[in-house]
């Protein structure tokens, strides 16, 4: 038991990047709500500002709350590092920046959450970046045949929301190499337990840790974690290979393995500020601490609420890579063979009409933007998530009018299952 990284994932969801506090014995994870550090002394300070030395300066660039945070979570993706921000639209977005600026191009999944798509499709643009879709993320040509002198990264999700298509990453990982790239994916839906993507060739992970990481719908956060492997060397990355000037010329490529999340901290979070709070840090370090078992269930109830939505004669399809008519229940075995996750959409028959119906008919269901929480939820993403999108952009990301989306929860299976019917009945009026 001397070496942490030869513990089990249940093991370091609990005890990975924390001890008792030193000084007061405190066993929990302490909230350190500090602004500012005390030096040591003039030559401490220096050293600090110029990365001569690693340690906390502000917390809006390090608190030893997000650190605890930031090593449970590397450890368990697999990662050399990771870095805590204050939202998963934050993550995504410093993600792509830390690679791409203005005049650069990205390649990415059409099967996106419809913020990220906004995010890719009509907001980086804005800043010089520009983001070409794959309609067909699993056609490996598909990609190839985006890539560009100026590409600078392929971004998309382990579990697609809310298509719930499965990422072929090795085979996506292969062409991003080929063209010396990295492949960054947002893993939220799975979660490390149930997809760990770097042991596949996924370079870089982000998360909405106000999901299933946090787990109980209470804290808004992201995390990037540095896979630690990808070369930024190769050439098309100047911005890890030439000097920082406001680094006194410090060359990211040069400070080793965690390079990529280094920079996104002291130069992105550092200049555009979207830090966590200390108390949400702590708020999602409690989460964790329960994840394989939260996860377990969500799994066992997702299964069965799937299975009785696949038998029910009011539904055209089911979307849900476990079931074993999913065109993607082969990649489901290979990536995530503890389950497939607890988001899954599904057709009704009548539409539009039908289905904003059937959501406003339920009561055990949260009619909510949000998933990962402990609570069944559900929403109609044609009217709502993806409302943003054109029709043709949203059958894009694999959005129809009768459309509806479930996180499902951790309640008793027969009352979950008892508040759909309720739903369906409500549906059938229209």
């Amino acid at each position: 038991m001397t070496d942490p990284q030869s513990w089990s994932f249940e093991t370091r969801q609990i005890h990975a990047g924390t001890s008792p506090d030193p000084t007061t014995g405190a066993r929990a994870l302490p909230i350190y709500a500090t602004t500012a550090y005390q030096f040591r002394d003039s030559k401490h300070a220096a050293d600090l500002f110029a990365l001569a030395e690693m340690g906390n300066i502000y917390t809006r660039i390090m608190n030893p709350t997000q650190d605890a945070l930031e090593q449970r979570v590397a450890s368990l993706e697999g990662g050399v590092a990771a870095l805590a921000v204050a939202s998963g639209q934050s993550a995504t977005t410093l993600s792509i920046l830390n690679v791409a600026e203005a005049g650069d191009h990205v390649v990415a999944s059409a099967s996106l959450y419809g913020g990220t798509y906004n995010l890719l499709h009509h907001s980086l643009p804005k800043l010089g970046v520009t983001v070409s879709f794959v309609e067909d993320p699993d056609d490996p040509e598909a990609w190839q045949a985006l890539v560009r002198d100026n590409t600078k990264a392929f971004f998309g999700e382990t579990i697609g929301n809310p298509k719930g298509d499965i990422l072929d990453i090795e085979t996506v990982a292969g062409v991003a190499h080929r063209n010396g790239v990295p492949l960054i994916v947002d893993n939220t839906i799975a979660t490390p337990y149930l997809i760990r993507p770097f042991e596949f060739g996924a370079d870089v992970v982000v998360h909405s840790a106000t999901k299933y990481l946090g787990g109980h719908g209470t804290a808004i956060a992201g995390l990037i974690v540095d896979g630690g492997t990808f070369d930024w060397a190769g050439g098309k990355h100047p911005g890890f290979t030439t000097p920082d000037p406001t680094y006194n010329g410090v060359v990211y490529k040069d400070l080793g393995a965690p390079a990529y999340a280094l920079k996104a901290r002291v130069q992105l979070l550092r200049d555009l500020g979207p830090a966590i709070s200390p108390f949400n840090a702590f708020l999602v370090v409690q989460g964790i601490e329960t994840l394989s078992l939260r996860l377990e269930r969500h799994v066992e109830n997702a299964t069965k609420v799937a299975r009785f939505l696949e038998g029910h004669d009011a539904v055209d399809r089911v979307n849900y890579p476990a079931l074993e008519s999913s065109p993607w229940h082969a990649a489901q075995q290979k990536y995530a063979p503890k389950g497939a996750g607890a988001v899954l959409t599904f057709e009704l028959h009548g539409g539009r009409e039908a289905g904003q119906k059937f959501v406003e008919a339920l009561e055990l269901h949260s009619h909510v933007a949000n998933i990962g929480d402990v609570r069944s939820l559900v929403i109609h993403p044609a009217s709502t998530t993806h409302s943003q999108l054109t029709d043709e952009e949203q059958l894009t990301t694999g959005v129809t009018p009768g459309l509806v989306r479930l996180a499902v929860g951790l309640e008793g299976i027969d009352d979950i299952i008892a508040d759909l019917e309720a739903g369906f009945r409500a549906a059938k009026s229209a």
